[in-house]
């Protein structure tokens, strides 16, 4: 059977992948450039001070166009910082991405597009819903992610830090539309059943965000509360709950003690009790251990009957 993520959430096939793109040794290059510019402006200086002719005019002019290739090169030198990659276009086409930090030698003529690799946080508006039952409540959640495909989150969507966000809030609010708030022990609920729901949030963000590149390293849900119009009726219901619950634990626990009373009474042969008489003894003894005051015990001096 399918989940309610796969039923829902279809995204298009990625038109492109990552694909890595190292280029060359920046450092290498810079010297080799640099020494090209020391060249080129060697030959405009000798091209200049020889006396005229055709070889000082060649030469002032090889050296004037070996300074243009040398300086179009150094445009292709790129810093690649530690959590960063560059995304390289040639042309409109992707040719590749550069993770490798450092300082790298690539296609001056090329695009390269700066993502970001480091692990990020997205924090959820808090958002007013309604849960399962058709309560609101006000709910919240925080993502973290990391963009794991660089190629996708460039040409796969406009904005991927947008998308994320979008995404993560439309998950948060499709979660909070599918449980209650509160339900019985036998229903996942929001409140009750954090790990579950966490769960299976991550689970929905990760396949919405799956087009933009994005892995969905943990999410939470951070704040969960009713709607103020309905905190205070809902809180007189969860108190009344719990007071119906603590009724039954002592129901149930008064009734063995009763139980047990008789049986004993009845195992040492300490008391020959008829019916009527344990019907008011157990009477007695559930009102003693069933109620929420003390009692004031009346002491009978005279015969049982």
């Amino acid at each position: 059977m399918m989940s309610t993520t796969e039923q829902l959430v279809e995204m298009p096939a990625p038109q492109v992948r990552e694909q890595r793109t190292d280029g060359l040794p920046g450092w290498p290059m810079a010297g080799l450039l640099f020494l090209g510019l020391l060249v080129s402006v060697a030959l405009v200086i000798v091209g200049g001070v020889t006396a005229p002719g055709v070889v000082p005019v060649t030469l002032a002019i090889l050296g004037a166009l070996l300074g243009l290739a040398v300086l179009i090169c150094l445009a292709g030198l790129t810093a690649v910082a530690p959590g960063e990659a560059r995304v390289v276009q040639l042309l409109g086409h992707y040719t590749g991405t550069i993770r490798t930090d450092g300082l790298r030698w690539v296609n001056p003529l090329t695009k390269r597009e700066k993502v970001s690799t480091r692990v990020r946080n997205h924090e959820t508006e808090l958002a007013k819903v309604n849960d399962a039952d058709g309560n609101p409540i006000q709910i919240a959640a925080v993502v973290v992610w990391q963009v794991s495909d660089t190629a996708k989150a460039v040409f796969e969507v406009d904005d991927f830090v947008e998308f994320v966000a979008i995404q993560s809030e439309t998950a948060v609010r499709h979660i909070a539309n599918s449980y209650p708030y509160d339900a019985a022990e036998d229903q996942l609920s929001l409140r009750d059943n954090a790990d579950e729901i966490t769960g299976r949030l991550s689970a929905e963000i990760a396949a919405r965000v799956t087009a933009a590149g994005v892995e969905v390293i943990e999410s939470r849900i951070t704040r969960l509360s009713y709607a103020p119009e309905i905190a205070q009726v809902m809180l007189q219901r969860q108190q009344a709950n719990a007071v119906v619950a603590a009724r039954r634990r002592i129901v149930e626990g008064a009734v063995g003690m009763v139980e047990i009373a008789l049986a004993r009474l009845a195992e040492q042969d300490v008391v020959d009790l008829d019916e009527e008489r344990k019907a008011t003894m157990v009477s007695n003894l559930l009102v003693v251990l069933c109620g929420d005051r003390g009692t004031q015990p009346i002491v009978n001096a005279g015969t049982l009957y």
